[in-house]
């Protein structure tokens, strides 16, 4: 599902691509989701694109 909310801002710079991905998901996923996310990327994130490579990132520095 990641990939398909990063699909939809691959019109976006990369930088501004992972940004609007890392917003939606604060806004919009269950913090619980997101920590699924995290450690599925933590543990080699198989098949997610790099803008939400880049979010997860983002997502770490502000939820710390």
């Amino acid at each position: 599902m990641a990939n398909d909310i990063a699909r939809a801002f691959r019109h976006l710079p990369d930088d501004q691509a992972a940004e609007a991905v890392a917003s939606h998901l604060r806004r919009f996923w269950d913090p619980r989701m997101r920590t699924r996310l995290s450690r599925f990327a933590a543990e080699g994130a198989a098949g997610l694109s790099p803008e939400v490579m880049a979010a997860v990132g983002l997502l770490a520095c502000t939820e710390g």
